[in-house]
C-alpha cells in the first residue's frame, strides 16, 4: 500500500526517474513501484537528482492487476511509464481504477489510447477519476500548439508536426521508446478526416517544410499520434493529420524502410517470431540507457497549422530536452490532481484536463518551451 499521494510506476526506467526528479523539485512525496526493488534503488541512487532530500518509498510488485492494486492503493495519482503500452499498459490502467487513483502515462501509442478511451473512459468518469494517457513531450507540446491554433475563430482543421533533434545515433533514445517505435508497426495508424478515423497507408510519409529549417524534414505518421483520438469527438475539429520527424532525415528513412520491410515480410508471421524480430531490433538499436539530455543538442519544434473556410493560423512551440520536459509535464498534472483542480474526469488529454495555457506556462516558467502564434 502506498503511503504517499503519487505513485511512479516504472521506477527504474529512464522516464520514471525523470518524473521523480520533478516531483522532488516540487516537494511532492512519492512511492516508486518496480518489479525489482533492488534494481530500482540502485538506479535511482545513480540517476535521480536530489534523491537524498526526497520523501519517498520503494515498493516491489509484479506486473499484474492484483499486485498493482495493492501497491497503488492509498495514493491519489499513478504516473505510469511501463511500455510498450500496447503490451503492458491496460494492466496498470485497470489497477489504478480499482485502487481509486487518477491515471497519467507517457504513451504516444494511438492504438493503446483508443483502447483506454473505449474500455475505461466511462468507468473512470463514473468513479470521478481522470484517465489521461500521453502526458509527455510526445504529444503534449504539439497538442498545446493545436489548442493555441484553435483559439482563432473559424479554425476547424489541423495539420501538426513534431520535429525533434537529438544525437545522430540511437544513444539519445530510451529503451522503452525504441521498443514502442518498432512495436507500432503491428498496429494501425489513423488520422481524423471529416470526424472519422481513416487509416494511413502502410507506406505513408511526409516531407514537411518548416521555416526553422533550410531543408524539408522527412516525417512519418508515427502510429498516428494521440491527437486524432483526442480531437475525434471535439466539436471544434473536423480533421486532424499529424506527422513526426527527426532533423536527421537518414534516421527517419531507416525507420521507414523497416516499416516497409515489416509490411512485406513480417506482418503475417506468428506473433512469437515477430516478438523475436522486434527484440533483436530493439537490443541492437538501444543497448543501454541513454545519458541525460543536453540543451545544446536536444531541441524540438512542434507546430499546428489551423485552417477554416477563411481562417488560417500557425501556432509553434519551441522546446528543449523532450524527456526532461516529459517529467515536468507529469509533475504539472500531478499538482492539479492533488489539489483537486482537474477540469475533466473520465478520459481526457492533459490539455483538456489541466488547461493548455497552464501546461504551457509551467513549461515556459522553467525554460523548457516558448510559444508563438502567427495569423496566416
Amino acid at each position: 500500500m502506498a503511503k504517499h499521494p503519487v505513485v511512479v510506476y516504472g521506477a527504474s526506467g529512464y522516464t520514471g526517474m525523470l518524473i521523480m526528479d520533478w516531483l522532488i523539485d516540487q516537494n511532492i512525496p512519492f512511492t516508486a513501484v518496480a518489479r525489482n526493488a533492488g534494481r530500482a534503488k540502485e538506479m535511482m541512487a545513480q540517476r535521480v537528482v536530489r534523491l537524498e532530500s526526497a520523501d519517498y518509498e520503494i515498493i516491489e510488485a509484479e506486473h499484474d492487476v492484483d499486485a498493482l492494486v495493492a501497491a497503488f492503493r492509498g495514493a491519489k495519482v499513478v504516473c505510469n511509464t511501463v511500455g510498450p503500452f500496447y503490451n503492458f499498459g491496460l494492466v496498470a490502467v485497470e489497477a489504478a481504477l480499482k485502487a481509486g487513483c487518477h491515471y497519467l502515462d507517457t504513451t504516444g501509442e494511438q492504438h493503446f489510447i483508443r483502447q483506454v478511451r473505449e474500455q475505461f473512459g466511462e468507468l473512470y468518469r463514473q468513479a470521478g477519476l481522470l484517465v489521461s494517457p500521453s502526458n509527455a513531450y510526445m504529444y503534449s507540446f504539439v497538442e498545446i500548439a493545436a489548442e493555441l491554433a484553435l483559439e482563432t475563430p473559424g479554425v476547424d482543421a489541423l495539420e501538426t508536426a513534431t520535429l525533434a533533434r537529438g544525437p545522430r545515433t540511437s544513444a539519445g533514445v530510451s529503451v522503452g521508446s525504441a521498443a514502442t517505435i518498432f512495436e507500432g508497426y503491428r498496429q494501425e495508424a489513423c488520422y481524423l478526416w471529416e470526424k472519422k478515423l481513416e487509416r494511413h497507408a502502410p507506406n505513408a510519409s511526409f516531407n514537411v517544410a518548416a521555416s526553422e529549417f533550410l531543408q524539408p524534414v522527412f516525417c512519418l505518421p508515427w502510429g498516428g499520434t494521440s491527437l486524432p483520438i483526442y480531437f475525434q469527438h471535439d466539436p471544434r475539429v473536423r480533421s486532424c493529420v499529424s506527422a513526426v520527424g527527426f532533423y536527421d532525415n537518414n534516421v527517419m528513412k531507416t525507420v521507414h524502410a523497416f516499416g516497409q520491410k515489416w509490411d512485406a515480410e513480417y506482418k503475417d508471421l506468428p506473433r512469437e517470431q515477430q516478438d523475436a524480430i522486434l527484440k533483436q531490433l530493439v537490443d541492437s538499436t538501444t543497448p543501454t540507457m541513454p545519458p541525460r539530455e543536453r540543451t545544446t543538442i536536444q531541441r524540438s519544434v512542434d507546430f499546428a497549422i489551423g485552417r477554416g473556410q477563411l481562417a488560417s493560423v500557425r501556432a509553434t512551440v519551441h522546446g528543449i530536452t523532450p524527456y526532461i520536459s516529459t517529467g515536468a509535464i507529469q509533475a504539472a498534472g500531478v499538482i492539479k490532481l492533488i489539489e483537486g483542480e482537474t477540469a475533466k474526469v473520465g478520459f481526457a488529454s492533459g490539455s483538456k484536463a489541466f488547461g493548455h495555457r497552464y501546461l504551457l506556462g509551467f513549461l515556459e516558467q522553467r525554460g523548457l518551451a516558448r510559444a508563438t502564434v502567427t495569423q496566416l
